[in-house]
């Protein structure tokens, strides 16, 4: 799908959420079963799983889930609970099952697609089969080389939930990019407050000098501006090639016909509940948003590169690596000040002007998502 400018959306009035929102332990509970329980989250990339009985495991709105390829090569997702006595099979964060999965408690055992194939001693108890107490399985779908789980069996097909970023992003060969760097990050600071930061750039000149003399905080357009998935492009400043600390390109363009106003651009995306997503001409880095409390977040960011660039003599990943984990740091930082401001029993939902028409559209999003 080819890139249309449109419009940004503004709705005058538009506030930023009470503070409740932001520290509330009844609130967070509530994010964990309307949203948490009910979406569909980006767990990592398929090459994590490359072939059959990698698995790595993830935590979900408190449910650890195994994330596996089967003997089918078929990419799974199976709730961390034996069917036995309900203990935790796996207890290592990633690796490699042999040919099956097995409980360690009584050695139930499991293939690789969460069938019972073993259960000692219960061929002696009458009715019992192993059919009936197979792994729980979680919803797994992939786009651009992303994975996706819902742990809701009756949930919105992947499809049709995604059904506006399906084909938008293909240009950029995504699904074939290779990890070439991960940063992880505890942030004190509430997700949303997270989320609400990244869709916007009215802050970048006074909190990102270095960014923003690659982006104009002003230049682009946004062509998602309702919904779950929110955002769109900024052009990067004349004299830059793309956003790098020294304004060059760090590799190779991630794909070899990329469109010439691509080269040209920076595109930043928001997709409800867990996934920013930023792409430029030669690389593209992803962050998880994995909410602890109200108060605490787990983000994991992996910086992604074109497959043959490792190979390239003037590959420089760090080039890439480093403006974004500055601007990280300076954001998680500004974010925690931002927790702590909401916490006084002064503060007070203050208005959204139009530059900060996404994080409105995302608070709009979040509250229907949260039934209000």
């Amino acid at each position: 799908m080819a890139f249309k400018r449109t419009s940004t959306s503004f709705r005058q009035g538009s506030f930023t959420m009470p503070g409740e929102y932001y520290q509330s332990p009844a609130i967070f509970d509530e994010e964990i079963e309307k949203i948490g329980l009910k979406q569909w989250h980006c767990v990592g990339r398929a090459g994590q799983i490359a072939r059959a009985g990698d698995f790595f495991v993830r935590t979900i709105a408190g449910e650890s889930i195994i994330v596996v390829r089967d003997r089918e090569g078929t990419p799974r997702a199976h709730f961390n609970v034996c069917r036995h006595r309900g203990t935790r099979i796996c207890e290592r964060a990633s690796g490699k099952f042999s040919e099956t999965i097995q409980c360690q408690y009584h050695a139930w055992t499991y293939a690789l697609d969460g069938r019972l194939i073993g259960a000692p001693h219960m061929h002696e108890v009458e009715g019992f089969s192993k059919a009936g107490y197979g792994l729980h399985q979680a919803r797994v779908a992939e786009w651009e080389g992303f994975l996706f789980v819902n742990l809701d069996s009756d949930a919105v097909p992947f499809d049709v939930t995604f059904a506006s970023m399906i084909n938008r992003l293909s240009r950029f060969g995504l699904a074939h990019l290779a990890v070439g760097r991960r940063v992880e990050y505890d942030v004190a600071s509430n997700w949303k407050l997270l989320t609400q930061n990244y869709s916007e750039c009215l802050h970048c000149p006074t909190i990102h000098p270095e960014l923003s003399c690659k982006l104009p905080y002003q230049s682009g357009a946004n062509d998602l501006t309702e919904g779950p998935f929110l955002g769109g492009y900024m052009e990067i400043t004349a004299g830059s090639d793309s956003v790098t600390a020294s304004g060059k390109r760090c590799g190779p363009l991630l794909a070899p016909d990329l469109p010439e106003a691509d080269q040209r651009r920076a595109y930043y995306y928001t997709l409800m509940p867990n996934m920013f997503l930023s792409i430029h001409p030669d690389y593209a880095n992803y962050y998880m948003v994995w909410p602890q409390t109200p108060t605490r977040t787990i983000i994991e960011s992996e910086w992604l590169f074109h497959p043959s660039a490792a190979a390239d003599p003037g590959f420089h990943p760090e080039d890439a690596v480093a403006i974004w984990d500055t601007t990280n740091r300076q954001d998680w930082h500004i974010c925690e000040q931002s927790q702590l401001g909401v916490r006084s029993r002064v503060y007070q939902p203050g208005p959204y002007s139009a530059r900060e028409s996404v994080p409105a559209a995302w608070d709009r999003a979040y509250l229907e998502a949260m039934g209000r």
